[in-house]
């Protein structure tokens, strides 16, 4: 999962290299932290949040799949 967030997260911003995502593993939920570059969040969010609404559908679909839990935060 962590990889499917970084390669969304690399084609949407102007600096890829700045894309990192952390993986917390808890008991039932998988919180994935992703940071990017300041100037690229406002790229992943996307306008009124219906890119980071779209990558939390996937992580939900997928999740569903594997019966787990997946949530993204996008941190600053």
């Amino acid at each position: 999962m962590k990889e499917l967030v970084e390669n969304i997260a690399k084609a949407l911003v102007d600096q890829p290299e700045e894309v990192r995502v952390t993986e917390i593993e808890g008991e039932q939920t998988t919180v994935l932290e992703l940071r990017v570059a300041q100037p690229d969040i406002g790229k992943v969010i996307g306008r009124n949040g219906r890119t980071a609404r779209s990558i939390r559908t996937i992580l939900g679909a997928v999740g569903m799949k594997l019966h787990k839990r997946f949530v993204l935060e996008i941190l600053d």
